[in-house]
């Protein structure tokens, strides 16, 4: 008697996508960005952790759980959407700085800290992975 069981393997879904390692990247600057000083003052530094920096912690993980996600639209948006808003919470706590030394005219002495910039790069990685992915669907 002929055996009428299927012998192929079954298929296995990639975990995996195009824009996986970036959104890992962007999402792992991110997340230690937010924990390392934002603002340097001559009196010492200010961790983003202590405010904005806890929403940029939040949009890390969100990043990252959609680099390990397999489906293209969701991964878009939990790429683009972190992206965009580490973006505009840098470029609204830059935009403080500047406020704050020209108020103050103490130009020089509130310089934007390691951190700070590691979330904007952040923000340009996570941004231009979406991009990618929005190009290769």
């Amino acid at each position: 008697m002929a055996d009428t069981a299927s012998t192929a393997a079954p298929v296995r879904r990639r975990v995996f996508h195009a824009g996986s390692l970036g959104m890992i990247v962007g999402g792992v600057l991110a997340l230690v960005g937010s924990l390392l000083p934002w603002v340097i003052t001559p009196f010492g530094s200010l961790s983003g952790a202590a405010g904005p920096g806890l929403w940029t912690l939040s949009m890390a993980f969100l990043a990252v759980a959609g680099a390990l996600l397999p489906y293209r639209r969701v991964a878009i948006a939990h790429s683009l959407i972190p992206g965009l808003v580490v973006a505009a919470i840098v470029g609204w706590q830059v935009a403080r700085l500047i406020s704050l030394s020209a108020s103050t005219d103490a130009w020089g002495q509130l310089m934007p800290g390691i951190g700070l910039v590691m979330a904007a790069g952040a923000a340009v990685v996570l941004i231009r992975t979406g991009m990618r992915l929005v190009k290769l669907s």
